[in-house]
């Protein structure tokens, strides 16, 4: 079923379409919140409704279901109804069961494609074991929003974007630098800082000497994963 989708409007009464036109929802209708997606899908099935969406840069956030408050009520009482149920506390378990599994066999593979990535000299072994599990903690797990849950990019690709920002935020200023609000300055930062990073991780492909003054070793350190570098 299609249903308009709309902006949210200037208060939470209202809603905004295309044009910039505000517009009110019918008097008997209440707003859904998001969080619940069973509920909001069969809220959506079972007839009109208004679909409230926010774009922020590249990202589209859901802000609620507009639909017929006797409509949601209802649908909320079958779902209680049926969330109550023993069967459905099985379901729920045995999905939860298959989800853990699903997130430990990506963990495992996401942090084999980043120790891939890193490629580091045998002699920089443990610092690449180190760098791994560091950027696989932060960026693996589910919600967390980082590049490496995303499903539209091979995995290895995950692994290095995940790698280039777990170093710029954890080897350079960027968090403290005071970026100009001028369009395509902050990406031409990061190029800056990831091409630093990369030149980074070539001294350690290489197997050049690293030690305490490494910005690296340093990041490592704060991480409370201590890593024993070869003169």
């Amino acid at each position: 079923m299609t249903s308009p989708t709309y902006a949210p409007g200037p208060d939470d009464a209202t809603v905004r379409d295309a044009t910039g036109r505000i517009l009110t929802p019918p008097s008997d209708w209440i707003l859904l919140p998001p969080g619940d997606a069973a509920l909001t899908r069969r809220v959506k099935q079972a007839g009109d409704h208004w679909v409230v969406q926010e774009k922020k840069g590249r990202k589209v956030f859901s802000r609620g279901v507009w639909a017929p408050a006797a409509t949601i009520r209802h649908i909320q009482d079958e779902l209680a109804a049926e969330r109550s149920t023993d069967a459905y506390a099985r379901r729920q378990a045995s999905a939860a069961a298959r989800r853990e599994q699903v997130q430990e066999a990506y963990v495992e593979d996401f942090r084999g494609a980043v120790l891939a990535y890193l490629a580091f000299d045998a002699r920089h072994a443990a610092t690449a074991e180190a760098i791994a599990d560091a950027v696989t903690a932060h960026a693996t797990p589910v919600g967390s929003g980082t590049v490496a849950r995303t499903q539209r990019i091979p995995i290895e690709r995950r692994a290095s974007a995940a790698v280039i920002a777990w170093l710029r935020h954890q080897t350079t200023g960027y968090d403290s630098m005071v970026i100009p609000r001028v369009k395509g300055k902050r990406r031409e930062v990061r190029r800056m800082l990831a091409a630093r990073s990369k030149e980074l991780l070539a001294r350690y492909r290489r197997g050049e000497p690293a030690g305490p003054s490494c910005p690296l070793a340093a990041a490592l350190a704060s991480s409370e994963m201590p890593v024993r570098f070869p003169s």
